[in-house]
């Protein structure tokens, strides 16, 4: 049985029981680390499977998708992460029109009973469920004691006084303080993905990129950084990237650019990891190419300065 599954209903995957943990987990940051680590001590005390259950789209990004919120992971790293934290089943649940409608009721005895056979059920502060938001944690409870699970709240991760949140990371950000996004999530924050081919602009300006997509979701940065790239030998690369929608070009979509210094070779197919060091600026539209050029000599040349001054400490990436 594979570890990931999609759908609300279907047969039981945890015919003999298990325990549950619910959230968003963009981000895995250190108060999603605490969910996930107090449902892995509850599932292995009662012997137990443990499961944690996200949604994919984010129902933020299913009720607003004109203008959805600044993603952090993408679906497939936040699986990724809560497998490599020690979870047993992941379930991306589809959020869709259907599963929007169901009540917090409704959600309970089909999923968390009927599909998990859930003992405990474990969340976040602020934990809301079901249609238009209708359930909260003492409503789980109380559906609970009707269908056999307990239900609990985790306290929330405080750090100097300031509570660990996914606003939090997506505002630091938003403000290139890499420093204070890292002490949230735990980690150095990183886009990984498979490199694929663009339009190979870059080469004929002397600055050929890796590129990673952003899966059609919004990215919470833009603009041009100092960074380094991950899974290219066995120590990481330097190197100067640019995220954004490349408007001297007119592009559209979101694109991660990394530049890698001192590398010539193909990287495409292969799967790499762009951690963010500094920003160096704000995305720009230039008048023509050679201003665009002239200006990329210079963010090398300062993510260089940089980056010999900065060591890298990242080691297990969700990104």
């Amino acid at each position: 049985m594979s570890r990931l599954f999609r759908d609300v209903e279907g047969g039981p995957r945890c015919p003999h029981g298990s325990v549950v943990c619910i959230g968003a987990f963009d981000g895995l940051h250190l108060g999603h680390q605490a969910l996930v680590r107090h449902t892995l001590s509850r599932a292995r005390a009662l012997g137990l499977p443990s499961v944690a259950l996200s949604f994919e789209p984010l129902p933020r990004e299913f009720f607003a998708p004109a203008q959805p919120p600044p993603r952090l992971l993408l679906p497939r790293a936040k699986a990724a992460g809560l497998l490599a934290e020690g979870i047993d089943q992941v379930g991306l649940l589809r959020f869709d029109r259907r599963l929007s409608s169901l009540s917090a009721d409704d959600f309970a005895r089909t999923v968390l009973a009927g599909r998990l056979s859930a003992r405990e059920v474990w969340v976040g502060p602020e934990f809301r469920f079901g249609k238009a938001r209708g359930g909260d944690i003492d409503v789980l409870r109380a559906v609970g004691t009707q269908l056999g699970f307990t239900a609990g709240e985790i306290a929330p991760v405080l750090l100097d006084g300031e509570r660990v949140s996914a606003t939090r990371i997506r505002e630091a950000l938003r403000a290139g303080d890499f420093a204070t996004a890292a002490r949230f999530l735990g980690r150095p924050y990183a886009i990984g993905g498979h490199v694929v081919a663009g339009k190979q602009l870059g080469r004929t300006l002397g600055f050929p990129t890796a590129n990673l997509r952003f899966g059609g979701k919004t990215p919470a940065l833009s603009g041009i950084y100092a960074t380094w790239v991950h899974g290219v030998g066995d120590t990481p690369r330097a190197s100067v990237s640019s995220f954004g929608t490349r408007p001297t070009v007119e592009g559209v979509e979101p694109l991660l650019e990394a530049h890698l210094f001192d590398f010539d070779g193909d990287l495409y197919g292969r799967r790499i990891e762009v951690e963010f060091v500094a920003k160096l600026r704000d995305e720009l539209k230039f008048s023509d190419l050679p201003a665009l050029t002239a200006q990329m000599h210079r963010d090398a040349d300062q993510a260089r300065a940089i980056l010999s001054q900065h060591s890298t400490t990242r080691h297990n990436a969700f990104a």
